[in-house]
C-alpha cells in the first residue's frame, strides 16, 4: 500500500484538543484539509504524524508546542495607552485587532486586558505554549 510522503497532496480528517480535552478544531462536518506534504501549510508535527500513514490509516498523535505554535514569548505582549487605539472602537476582552509594524507589516494580536487607561495587547497565536493532541485519519494521497 502507498505511504504519504513528501510531494504528495494529502487529504485528512482530524480533530485537535488541548491536555484538558478541549476541542479547538476539527474537520467533523466538513470537507478533509487537504495539504502537500513539505510545503509548511500545517505545522510541523501535523505534517510530520502524516508522513508514513497510508490511506485508511488512523492515529492519536501529541505535538509538543515546539513543533505546533511554539512557546509563548511575553516580549510579543505590549500594553499601549488606551488613547492608542482609534476613539471610534470600542474594545473588549478578547477582540482580535490588527497593528502595523513600523515595517509596515499587520501584526494580528488579541486584546487580554483592559484597564482605566491601558489596554494589553497580545501577539501570541492563541495555541503558543500548548501541546496539541490530534486524532487524524488519512482520507487520501493524491
Amino acid at each position: 500500500m502507498v505511504q504519504a510522503k513528501l510531494g504528495d497532496t494529502v487529504k485528512v480528517n482530524y480533530t485537535g484538543t488541548l491536555q484538558d480535552g478541549k476541542v479547538f478544531d476539527s474537520s467533523a462536518n466538513r470537507d478533509p484539509l487537504q495539504f502537500s506534504l513539505g510545503e509548511g501549510q500545517v505545522i510541523a508535527g501535523f505534517e510530520e504524524a502524516v508522513l508514513g500513514m497510508t490511506p485508511g490509516d488512523s492515529k492519536s498523535v501529541t505535538i509538543p508546542s515546539e513543533q505546533a505554535y511554539g512557546p509563548y514569548q511575553e516580549e510579543l505582549v505590549i500594553v499601549v495607552d488606551e488613547n492608542q487605539i482609534p476613539s471610534d472602537l470600542s474594545v473588549e476582552v478578547g477582540q482580535q485587532l490588527q497593528i502595523r509594524h513600523k515595517d509596515g507589516q499587520a501584526v494580528p494580536v488579541t486584546i487580554t486586558n483592559i484597564t482605566d487607561d491601558k489596554v494589553t495587547l497580545d501577539a501570541n497565536h492563541s495555541l503558543a505554549g500548548k501541546d496539541l493532541t490530534f486524532e487524524i485519519e488519512l482520507v487520501t494521497i493524491q
